[in-house]
């Protein structure tokens, strides 16, 4: 796990490339604090923070490689863990005699660059972003892992592309680039808007117009002065299979005890993070059949129906493992909000990145690997919303014209009447009301807070691409998709990426592995949603590796008690925010305050609406009018050196 920065030169690119990576690189430090390595290999440019997780003392980056009797051809830069490089070193030495010096995956992804060419990244077994430059080609060849959990930032200037881990580096890179500081500087508003619905910036924006993500499951080429191509090599389909019952349960089980014994590959201490809800159980168990010494880590608040470290201790007690937890306090979550949306790069209104964050400091002065249960939910129908295709069914069966009479009657009813939002969502199809677990404004809401916001302005939803993929499957398979797309990769991983790497903490994810998904993918509904509860088929794999405390729990993930602060400890404070900040010109922030008004005097609850508006002010403080300076500590590296131009 580690931090990359790389800078492809256009025609005429200048001189200074060199000096302006290393000036950026520190920028990505906390992602790999043991090494930090720029390579000038004329065209291409490469800069790495090394987190050392397996082969530590080789497999270096920028790493160089080459067949024999090519040496140094390819200069790689890769940040991520491929979990069956042994496998796929094994079968590139007996296919095509490949020759090795490390025992690390780098090696071995570069190789299978080579052998296998666009076919090799669908042979990883991992998490990634990678850079491949071939200088016998001239190309640049990148990529990243099939859900996301790894990132990758690009930027295009009249000099020439630049790719990084981290957004900061970018826009350091601006001038360098070519890009004029009011072009590198110019926020998006399409993602701005998306934001305030979304609770994130979907992919492939950013918040600033000058810098993109290259999407989830891509791989592209570029060449010096052109243009990216890019193709989608993966794909998943959810459908409504026929599999059920006691051999789909055993399958499952057995694809994720595999997808743990993988992910647990490293020559440093690995740790999982434990809630009390079943996903992160599950992992916690599993790994426990492999590492006896497993420690777990949990964090909550003092706050009564706001923690989960109770269960998550019971948990521990039942699995034998030795348990690690952090309660966390209002004033503390106010004071870290700056450094955590600073390491964020572009704002996430997700309250449960605040306890990430807190017991990812935890564990990474134990350990340097965590395992941790995303992605369970999106792969065996998690959330509640998946049910409610069963409770609007009625519906389908009413005339489209009368379903419309229904809408329109909707929004004629009072605010907050019970069966008001029943009838609005009724008279809607899928597509139109399900845009991904969160909704914080709808789009006809945006008008009381973001200025210039024009609600008769029709514009495509982020999840509307991804439905025109899934038709065909049954509803619950399309909200599905779309969450795969759209709320896991923009919300989940980010956080999760985030949080931990923000303390030099890997990460690990076991549920997001290509064999689990191929189990997953054709279930049935009824293996997803059956006996009152969600992810019934998981339920069942796991009987008898959970315990029972914890096998039927509802889910709660990592709960905030923002409601109650908001109305509480956080009142001054969020008062404060509003009143000192510079972005009045893109929110309403005397209409914010009288939500925040409304809020604490109740009953209705504002708190997501204003943690997203909130979040958003700090940020604009932060990397817009640089008023607000998070502490950042120097990350602390088991190696110590000095970026270097070689």
């Amino acid at each position: 796990m580690c931090g990359l920065l790389s800078f492809l030169g256009g025609d005429g690119s200048p001189d200074g490339r060199a000096a302006a990576v290393t000036a950026a690189l520190p920028a990505t430090a906390h992602r790999g604090p043991d090494e930090s390595t720029v390579h000038d290999g004329g065209v291409v440019v490469s800069g790495f923070q090394r987190l050392a997780v397996v082969d530590l003392d080789h497999s270096h980056q920028p790493m160089r490689w080459g067949p024999p009797g090519d040496p140094g051809r390819y200069t790689v830069v890769f940040n991520g863990e491929i979990y069956n490089h042994p496998e796929l070193r094994a079968e590139l030495v007996a296919r095509h005699g490949a020759e090795f010096a490390t025992r690390g995956d780098t090696e071995v992804l570069v190789a299978a660059h080579h052998y296998w060419g666009p076919e090799a990244v669908t042979r990883l077994r991992g998490m990634f972003a990678f850079l491949i430059w071939d200088a016998r080609e001239q190309m640049l060849t990148g990529a990243r892992d099939p859900f996301g959990i790894k990132p990758l930032y690009c930027a295009t200037g009249p000099a020439g592309t630049a790719f990084a881990s981290e957004k900061k580096c970018l826009l350091e890179l601006g001038p360098v680039l070519g890009l004029d500081p009011v072009a590198s500087g110019e926020l998006d508003h399409d993602a701005l808007r998306d934001y305030l619905v979304l609770q994130y910036v979907p992919e492939p924006a950013s918040m600033h117009r000058a810098v993109r993500r290259i999407e989830s499951g891509t791989a592209f080429t570029l060449r010096p002065g052109g243009r990216p191509r890019s193709r989608r090599y993966f794909l998943p389909v959810f459908h409504d299979g026929s599999g059920t019952g006691p051999r789909v349960h055993r399958r499952i089980a057995a694809a994720l005890e595999e997808s743990v014994a993988m992910h647990l590959r490293a020559d440093v201490p690995v740790g999982a993070f434990l809630s009390g809800g079943i996903d992160s159980t599950a992992i916690a168990a599993l790994a426990r059949r492999h590492d006896p010494h497993l420690t777990t880590f949990t964090a909550g608040f003092d706050r009564p129906g706001f923690s989960e470290i109770d269960v998550a201790a019971e948990s521990a007690a039942a699995l034998g493992v030795r348990h690690v937890t952090r309660v966390v306090s209002a004033r503390e979550m106010m004071e870290s909000l700056p450094s955590i949306i600073w390491y964020l790069d572009d704002p996430v209104a997700d309250p449960a990145l605040v306890p990430l964050w807190f017991i990812a400091r935890e564990a990474a002065r134990e350990v340097t690997v965590v395992l941790s249960g995303e992605g369970a939910d999106e792969l065996f129908g998690g959330y509640r919303i998946y049910r409610e295709p069963l409770s609007l069914a009625p519906f389908e069966r009413v005339p489209g014209s009368l379903r419309r009479l229904l809408g329109r009657a909707s929004s004629a009813l009072p605010e907050g009447m019970r069966g008001k939002d029943l009838l609005r969502r009724g008279a809607l199809p899928l597509e139109e009301r399900y845009h991904g677990n969160a909704r914080i404004f709808r789009p006809d809401q945006l008008t009381s807070v973001l200025r210039g916001h024009d609600p008769s302005r029709l514009r495509e939803e982020a999840s509307a691409r991804h439905y025109r993929l899934s038709t065909g499957s049954d509803p619950v398979a399309r909200m599905q998709h779309v969450d795969l797309f759209t709320w896991l990769r923009g919300d989940i991983l980010v956080k999760a990426d985030k949080m931990t790497m923000a303390h030099s903490l890997e990460l690990r994810v076991p549920f997001l592995d290509p064999e689990v998904l191929a189990v997953a993918a054709g279930l049935p509904r009824s293996e997803k949603l059956a006996a009152g509860t969600t992810k019934y088929a998981l339920r069942r794999a796991l009987d008898g590796i959970v315990p029972p405390h914890v096998l039927h729990r509802p889910k709660l993930g990592f709960p905030v008690p923002i409601r109650h602060w908001l109305r509480e400890e956080m009142q001054d404070w969020a008062r404060l925010l509003l009143r000192e900040s510079g972005a009045g010109e893109l929110v309403d922030l005397a209409a914010v305050e009288r939500m925040l008004d409304a809020h604490r005097s109740g009953p209705a609850d504002h708190s997501r609406k204003l943690w997203a508006v909130l979040t958003l002010l700090i940020w604009h403080g932060i990397f817009v009018e640089d008023r607000i300076t998070p502490r950042i500590p120097e990350p602390v590296s088991r190696i110590r050196s000095t970026p270097v131009i070689r």
